[in-house]
């Protein structure tokens, strides 16, 4: 995990593109948009903006008036798990589709323009994952606030194993693994995507340990004054603990579930 920032990440400012795989997004699909917006606005202090509409009503959480995620409403006849979803920044989706299908990825949307404000494309890797690539427009990067309490702070996919995962990412996006990556001898399956050298992303093999209901699977954490709180307000709001707060070396975190069962994690920096 890295901590949060400021600004839109080590890689790019949040008035100009962001550098190819740096996760610059984070979208969720529920079934009942308003009732998630009166969730997570309770939780985070978000409001909320009609944001692009082609596919379904979509809707941009704002803090203080700056954009952080984006959520949006499945048609009624689809039985999808409800799931947050990490963007990665692309100069060229088209490219970077071709990219994911070559590696043994699959491409499920798009490219596809978002009203004006770029491209994008869902896809899933070689483990079944799904994560969407975001090129966006001039004054489009994606997030626009981080560092705060209700932001993203950090991506990680849960999977099988890493090694061969792991792949398909460094291929796709230029991602590199820190020095000390894999910890697998450690009996530790973790690594850490790394682009000019600092952290962005994170890979978790954790075999057989996966959600029987839900696969291989991306898990954004969301930074938070106070963890213990946040979980109070969680259960208080129709949301589940899945795993009570603890302190790491990143500081405290749970994972938790909204009210239809999309899971995240929460991160309260260490003091």
């Amino acid at each position: 995990m890295t901590e949060a920032r400021g600004s839109a990440g080590p890689n790019g400012g949040t008035h100009g593109r962001r550098a190819p795989g740096t996760p610059c997004w984070v979208s969720l699909m529920v079934h009942g948009l308003t009732t998630t917006e009166e969730f997570y606005g309770e939780l985070f202090g978000w409001e909320f903006e009609p944001g692009p509409q082609q596919l379904g009503p979509y809707v941009r959480a704002l803090l203080d008036g700056r954009r952080v995620a984006g959520i949006g409403e499945l048609a009624p006849d689809l039985e999808l798990p409800t799931a947050w979803t990490p963007y990665f920044a692309s100069d060229d989706v088209g490219r970077t589709a071709e990219t994911v299908r070559l590696c043994g990825g699959t491409v499920g949307v798009g490219p596809l323009d978002a009203a004006d404000d770029g491209r994008l494309v869902l896809g899933s890797d070689t483990s079944g994952a799904v994560f969407g690539v975001w090129q966006g427009a001039p004054g489009h990067p994606g997030t626009a606030v981080t560092g705060v309490h209700g932001t993203p702070a950090w991506n990680e996919l849960l999977t099988f194993e890493t090694v061969s995962v792991s792949k398909f990412y460094k291929t796709v996006f230029g991602y590199e693994e820190g020095p000390e990556e894999p910890e697998v001898a450690a009996g530790f399956d973790y690594v850490t995507l790394r682009l000019a050298d600092s952290p962005v992303a994170g890979i978790h093999g954790v075999g057989h340990s996966l959600p029987r209901d839900r696969g291989p699977h991306w898990l954004t954490y969301f930074q938070v004054d106070d963890a213990d709180d946040t979980l109070r307000q969680v259960a208080g709001l129709g949301g589940r603990v899945l795993e009570p707060a603890h302190d790491t070396a990143h500081g405290r975190v749970a994972t938790v579930t909204d009210p239809e069962g999309a899971p995240f994690s929460v991160v309260q920096d260490p003091r």
